[in-house]
Formats: structure tokens, sequence, C-alpha cells
């Protein structure tokens, strides 16, 4: 029996070695997996090795009496009492309690102008689709490759939000059916990902000349998660992002993440490496230097927790919680918003009381982490929902979350209205500061155009004077044109290319002119329309 005291402490070696291999912690003392790891792995020691504790502790041949055995056994329970003070102690100079001051101070928030941050909509830049709606057209359109659906099937957990070619699309990778597709098909990889236009809802199957050899669907040493760890032991990874280049080339974004106030507190990114999803080669970039065309480095999840310290533990953490004065938090969700070739995540500011209106809005770059506050009250994001469902409660359409957009200068939800198969079926938008304004369409040209209206049969100025035109000359073409019961006259002028639209219920002396006639025209201005909208005749 003496010969094989050898064998429980190798055995316990080997199970900690299989632990590590299977759960992966980063060997980071800040790390509360890592922590985990410890409390597991001195569990399973102690029970492999009990008898040998025991035996080693209160057998001995030399001990004197039971009060020595007494010392030793607490002696060995000192060890868990350590770790548990030791992380408790932690923990607590971790905390907002304490630290509230540095917790605030994890955000920088600059104050934004709207009109100068958030130019007038294009339509071709909305992305009209959600996460869900984007998954179910996936699940579609590979559903129609009969040589790969039994194959592989679309990872769902990996659905990023990016812009592409400065259109904003979003990338799905493929994953392998099951562990017997795996086997048969590992060598050659995952051959595609799904690319969806999130303005068209155009899906694009993207086939690639060499397929994926690394991904979250993978096993053993090309698991990305486990291919990381082996390079950076130490490194916290914040996610697995799936992206793609300006060429279409697949790579995982994976930032790495480090507490900045004492041992577990003030989470925040430090760097990121990026991986090649085909070859495996990976770059380490510091969160300064990373590449334009990255988007995800700052989760949405994360940007939103540190503008909660920010707005409050403005005045300490007492105040937060008892008197909560100055006290603001984000609503309850978000979106993304493509700005200057970068994405970033809107969401409400309230006020902590649970009032039912909206105090403002912020803006976080997700590559950046610049964070811009805009004063602007108005409807909470739930109420605009509720609004624009009411419009259409006859065909049970349910709002997706507002998107912000600038519209005629006014701060604009843009909502899309989903059928219960989860498509989009219309469009509304509901003015943030008057939320009885809700306009809906068919389209988005057709909903904004509703929109417009409104706004002015309300008294909203919709119109700036950079964008006021004056147009003059004889009436070259005139058509008069009967839409959803209003009359629109279209109109060309001699020499001219630009086709006039005139709504003949707000212009009545257009009633009298022909052919041939002197005019002249105020309107708006706006390369992105096919039609200049008059606001005067004259």
């Amino acid at each position: 029996m003496k010969g094989k005291k050898w064998l429980p402490p190798v055995i316990t070696v080997i199970i900690w070695l299989g632990m590590f291999y299977w759960q992966l912690p980063a060997l980071n003392f800040h790390s509360n997996d890592f922590w985990a790891f410890l409390v597991m792995a001195l569990g399973v020691g102690i029970v492999i090795n009990l008898w040998s504790i025991v035996e080693r502790l209160l057998h001995r041949e030399d001990m004197q009496g039971e009060e020595l055995r007494l010392k030793r056994l607490k002696r060995l329970l000192l060890i868990p009492a350590a770790f548990a003070l030791f992380y408790g102690i932690g923990t607590l100079l971790s905390s907002p309690i304490i630290r509230s001051k540095a917790y605030y101070e994890l955000l920088n928030v600059e104050t934004g102008d709207f009109k100068e941050d958030v130019k007038e909509v294009d339509y071709t830049q909305i992305p009209i689709l959600d996460r869900d709606s984007s998954e179910r057209l996936a699940e579609r359109e590979m559903g129609s490759m009969v040589d790969m659906v039994s194959q592989y099937e679309v990872s769902t957990a990996y659905n990023t939000q990016i812009n592409y070619r400065t259109k904003p699309v979003r990338v799905i990778p493929l994953q392998y059916g099951d562990v017997i597709k795996w086997i048969t098909n590992r060598g050659r990889g995952i051959p595609a990902y799904i690319r969806i236009d999130m303005t068209t809802q155009d899906v694009e199957l993207v086939k690639l000349e060499e397929g994926m050899k690394y991904s979250p669907a993978e096993h053993f040493g090309r698991k990305i998660q486990r291919y990381l760890r082996f390079r950076y032991p130490t490194a916290m990874f914040r996610g697995y992002n799936f992206e793609i280049d300006d060429n279409g080339t697949p790579y995982w974004i994976c930032p790495i993440e480090q507490k900045t106030i004492g041992l577990f507190g003030g989470t925040d990114i430090k760097a990121v490496v990026l991986v090649n999803a085909i070859t495996g080669e990976d770059i380490y970039y510091d969160v300064s230097e990373v590449p334009q065309w990255i988007d995800e480095v700052y989760d949405a999840e994360l940007l939103i927790e540190q503008y909660d310290y920010y707005g409050t533990l403005k005045n300490g953490f007492l105040n937060s919680v008892l008197g909560q004065r100055d006290c603001l938090q984000t609503t309850e969700g978000y979106n993304y918003i493509a700005l200057e070739d970068d994405v970033w995540v809107y969401t409400g500011v309230t006020s902590v009381t649970g009032d039912q209106s909206n105090v403002g809005f912020v803006l976080m770059n997700q590559r950046t982490k610049q964070t811009k506050y805009y004063l602007i009250s108005g409807a909470k994001e739930i109420s605009a929902m509720s609004s624009a469902e009411g419009q259409v409660q006859h065909l049970g359409y349910k709002a997706t979350f507002p998107l912000l957009l600038n519209i005629d200068g006014e701060p604009t939800y843009f909502l899309a209205l989903k059928d219960g198969a989860g498509l989009v079926k219309k469009y509304a938008m509901v003015n943030i500061q008057k939320y009885q304004i809700v306009a809906t369409g068919d389209s988005v040209a057709e909903c904004e155009k509703t929109y417009v209206d409104l706004m002015r049969g309300s008294g909203i100025d919709t119109v700036s004077t950079e964008q006021t035109k004056t147009a003059a000359g004889s009436i070259a073409f005139i058509k008069d044109i009967v839409s959803d019961g209003n009359t629109f006259y279209y109109v060309m002028l001699e020499g001219k290319e630009d086709l006039f639209e005139i709504e003949a219920k707000n212009h009545l002396n257009i009633l009298q002119k022909q052919i041939g006639d002197e005019i002249t025209l105020e309107y708006i201005s706006d390369s992105q329309k096919e039609v200049c909208q008059v606001i005067n005749v004259k």
C-alpha cells in the first residue's frame, strides 16, 4: 500500500489539467473564473487525497495526544478560510460602495449637438432589421442551400452588426450540425458565412475559397476559446465577435478586459486580439490602435453598465441609494446607429425615480468608447413602441426597439413593425418630443412623407434655411395625381430637369396654373430624394 502513495497526487494533477483544458480560466487573480477554478480544484484535491490527509495529520506515530491532532486539523481548515477572506476583502475594496468616484470616472461623457452629430436621414443607410429578424432570414436562406443544410446550420450566437463598405450589415457564421458532421467536415472547415444587408433585407451566403478552421464550433485545439487561451494564458477575454474586413475575410474580434478598480471592479477593455478565422493568424492590438474597420470592441452591455455608473454615482454611493439627487440611468433597451463608418450604441436616459419619459439620450462608440449625451427630453422607447403598435393594432404587428434618426432636424424614433412570423411589414416614425405624432407606411419613404406632413400640421418647422432653394421659370409640364385622398401636382420648368411636388391643399394657387405660365417655387433641396418638395408657390 505504501508503494502506491504517489497515485492520489498523480490522479489529482491529471484531473486538474483536464479541468483547465475544459474550463479554460484566465490565469489571472483579477478573474472571477480563476477563483472559481481554484475553489473547485481545491475541493477535488481534498476529496481524492482525503485518506492520505487524514492518515498524515491524525494517525502519525509521533503525534502526542488529541490536542495536537486538533491543532493540525485547524491548520488545514485555515486554507479555505484564507481563500474566502482574501476574496471577500478583494470584492469589498472593488465595490462602488467605497470606490464610487472611480466608477463614476470610468466613462468620459461629452455633450453633443444632435443636428450636427446625427446627420439627416439617408434611406440607403437605415437598418430596418433587428437581430431576431436577421436570424430568421439567415435560417431561411440556409434552408434553401441543399448542398449545405444537411451538414451546417446558422450560428445565431454570433450575429454582429457592422459597417461593411459604408453599409450597415449583419454577419453570421455557420457551424457544424453536430459532432459527427464536425468529424466528416473538419478537414475543409466551415465553408461560408451569411451577410445580410440591413437596409434592403437582401441575404447572401458568402462561400469561401478556403473554409474557416477556427471558431467556437470547433473542438480541441482549433476551438477559438482554447486556441487563444494557450496563446494568452493570463488574458481575460470578453467574448468572441465575428466580423469581416472590407475584402470579406472573416475574423474573430476578441477584446481583452481588465479590472481597473481593486481586484474585481471597474471592468474596461485594454486590448483586442484579431484572429483570422481561416488561417488562425492572430494579432494583438492595444485598444488605442485597433484598425478602423473593426466595429465592436466595447460591447453594448459594458458601455451601458459604465454609463449607469456615471449617471448614478456622480454624488457618491449613498446618494445613489438614498437621496438620488441628479441620478440618471439608461432605459430598458438599446439599438445601434451607423455614424462615420463606426457603430454607435443608442439608448435613452431617464431618472432613477421611474419617470415615464426620457431626459435625454446617449450615443456610445463601440470601437473607441467615445460617449455623447444629448439633452433632448421626450417619450421613452417603450412608449413610442406602444404608440406605433396602436396605429396597426388591427393587424397585430409588433414594433422593434426604436432606432434614432434625424428627420428634417427633428429627433425621431424609427421602428419596424413585424408580423407574427417576424417579417417586417410596415414602418413607423414617432416624434421623440411630441410622441402623439406617429406616422406609418409600407415603405420608409412613404412613412417619412406622412411623418413630415404630420409635423407641419402640428406647427413644427421642419425646414432649415440651408435646405431651402428657389426656382423660377415657365411651366413645361404639369400633372395632378391623387394619393390617399390628397391631390399632388408634379411640375417641371423650362430648361430644368428637376421634378417638383406640390400638395394642392397647401397651395391652392397651383390650380390656376397651366403649361407656359410663369411660376416661382420655393422648395426643399435634398439630393437623396427623387422629387423636390415645394413649400411655397408664387
